[in-house]
């Protein structure tokens, strides 16, 4: 299966962190599925990072770098077309980080694994 992954579950996961799913932690670890990585979380970390909201364990470009090599994501950019969607979402949700990973969702076709019902407003199959 090819999903999107929300940035607390990439990060909860790269942690070991208790507040994964268990049904997300088996999703990530299995080797079939396609796991696919918004550059829209990478610049939510970076401005997470800057704002004092988040600390990381290694720097920030060896994150990434590990996310592709060793965690075999797909990266996913930011289209001017994905920019327009977002125009058009109801604002059911505010952050402009999971609203872009809403459209990206939609857009791709694939759900979304986060731990935010919030988005369940949306037209998105989001997985947990």
């Amino acid at each position: 299966m090819r999903l999107l992954v929300d940035t607390h579950a990439m990060l909860w996961w790269l942690r070991d962190d208790s507040r994964l799913s268990r049904r997300a932690r088996a999703i990530l670890e299995d080797g079939g599925n396609e796991l696919v990585w918004s550059l829209a979380s990478s610049w939510e970390i970076a401005v997470k990072i800057r704002a004092g909201k988040l600390e990381l364990d290694r720097p920030l470009e060896r994150l990434y770098a590990e996310l592709v090599t060793e965690q075999g994501v797909n990266l996913l950019p930011i289209s001017h077309d994905h920019c327009a969607r977002v125009a058009d979402l109801p604002l059911h949700h505010r952050d402009p980080f999971d609203r872009m990973l809403v459209v990206q969702a939609q857009h791709a076709r694939i759900p979304l694994l986060t731990a935010d019902p919030k988005l369940g407003a949306y037209e998105v199959q989001l997985l947990w």
